[in-house]
């Protein structure tokens, strides 16, 4: 479905992606690991148009998008959750799925209802600001805003940062629950295992370089991984 081909990302003078290969297949879950720093939020922003790719390709289902403007790629099939979740705080919860659709000419009002089935807790805030949520619940409503556009890839950014335990357990099984709708996800997360646990495959990143990859659970097994992301010795 996605297949990025030695892209290169300059920000001035400094090089942020040193030339990156990676691919993510359609009904996968694909996690993107790495330090702070490594390139990965960097990454995401490539691939959802927000930052522009000076060398390499970026293939999403056999058509070049990398000179795609941002406001294009909803229509496209792909949706980004960023980082901090940037829901519209003086909009209801109801008004933020609105947002979600604004590209679609058909009626969504069905897809609303399957949001609120789907995360139950926006049902009961639906007439709230969004500034008023808990940050659990505005990464819940984030990532449904970005459902609502019925998106073939959904790009998440780092949706367990700054979230109780309990909380992360929630998105996670929710993330799960979406790629069993038929959604391919691509997850940057710093919580290495749980991301792991969830994925399909994994890719570590390193100073702006996919430094290995493989399978989820040989990752999860890696010493080098557990070493690093794990917290546990090599």
């Amino acid at each position: 479905m996605l297949e990025v081909k030695n892209a290169v990302v300059r920000y001035g003078a400094i090089t942020a992606l040193h030339g990156i290969s990676l691919e993510v297949n359609k009904g996968e879950i694909v996690t993107l690991l790495g330090a702070n720093g490594a390139g990965k939020s960097t990454t995401l922003r490539m691939l959802s148009g927000l930052q522009a790719a000076q060398e390499g390709q970026i293939l999403f289902e056999g058509v070049d998008i990398a000179n795609t403007k941002p406001h294009n790629f909803t229509a496209l099939g792909i949706s980004h959750v960023p980082e901090g979740r940037r829901i519209f705080p003086q909009m209801t919860v109801e008004e933020n799925l609105d947002m979600g659709a604004y590209s679609r000419k058909d009626s969504y009002v069905d897809d609303i209802e399957k949001m609120f089935i789907m995360f139950p807790i926006l049902k009961d805030r639906r007439k709230q600001l969004g500034g008023n949520l808990s940050g659990g619940e505005q990464q819940m409503l984030a990532i449904a805003r970005a459902l609502m556009s019925r998106p073939r890839l959904l790009l998440l950014d780092e949706p367990s940062m700054g979230l109780a335990p309990m909380i992360i357990e929630s998105i996670f099984q929710i993330i799960g629950d979406i790629r069993e709708t038929g959604t391919t996800v691509f997850l940057v997360e710093q919580n290495a295992s749980q991301a792991l646990r969830l994925a399909d495959r994994g890719y570590v990143m390193e100073n702006g370089r996919i430094a290995f990859s493989d399978k989820a659970s040989n990752l999860l097994n890696d010493p080098r991984v557990r070493a690093v992301y794990l917290g546990e010795s090599a």
